[in-house]
């Protein structure tokens, strides 16, 4: 069976950080691009930032540049989303998705029909 599952959001106080994680089973994580996307109440789901299968391309919305790091561990199957600075419009559900069918070196952050498996999604809520 084939899953994403992500892991490490919570309530954290403005200014804070938070490592979020997007583990695989089932499949290997290397064979595909990943993107972080969230979603807030009465909101569209928009990306977060995205890597490449190589780990060596990535794409940053600009909402959340210079304050996010995407990374991934093909040893470990899982892929991370460093979140600093964080501030209370970055409240949203989070979710990881995995694409095969882009190429090796590039990953695509505005169409989400380009994910074939996406994950249940973690809750991170920036107040005070």
């Amino acid at each position: 069976q084939l899953q994403l599952v992500e892991s490490g959001g919570g309530l954290v106080q403005p200014g804070g950080s938070l490592r979020l994680s997007c583990a695989a089973s089932g499949f290997t994580l290397d064979n595909y691009a990943i993107g972080w996307f969230r979603q807030a109440p009465g909101k569209e789901r928009e990306g977060v930032s995205c890597i490449s299968k190589s780990g060596g391309g990535t794409s940053t919305a600009d909402s959340v540049k210079g304050r996010v790091t995407i990374s991934r561990d093909n040893a470990k199957n899982t892929v991370y989303l460093q979140m600093n600075s964080l501030k209370p419009e970055d409240t949203a559900v989070y979710y990881c998705a995995a694409a095969e069918s882009v190429l090796f070196s590039v990953c695509v952050l505005s169409n989400l029909r380009k994910y074939d498996y996406w994950g249940q999604g973690t809750q991170v809520t920036v107040s005070s």
